[in-house]
């Protein structure tokens, strides 16, 4: 299917705090966030290439040793298996693309 609206796409909290709906191309998995005001993502580090882009709210991005407080239309570039973590200052919304697809998300 090549067209996905998000009101059509069923929501997944496989973090805590963090609502996900995702969306799967042979190559790439777009995943969109709502995220709950002081919830985070622990330090880690993965395979995929990922891209946050930050549609609302503060969203606190740590890459390696660098951390940046992005709002909308901010966007951070997260290399393969480099560390990083992130928190949500204030409530958000973050569209994150994972290249190669990011399989934990097939849910």
């Amino acid at each position: 299917m090549n067209f996905h609206y998000r009101k059509d796409l069923k929501p997944h909290e496989l973090i805590e705090g963090y609502q996900g709906r995702f969306v799967h191309s042979d190559r790439m998995t777009v995943a969109h966030w709502d995220i709950k005001a002081g919830y985070e993502v622990p330090e880690h580090t993965h395979e995929n290439e990922m891209v946050i882009n930050v549609v609302e709210g503060q969203f606190e991005v740590t890459v390696d040793d660098e951390t940046k407080v992005l709002g909308p239309g901010d966007v951070a570039i997260v290399p393969s298996f480099a560390r990083h973590k992130a928190r949500a200052i204030t409530d958000c919304r973050c569209i994150d693309v994972f290249s190669p697809v990011r399989e934990p998300y097939k849910v």
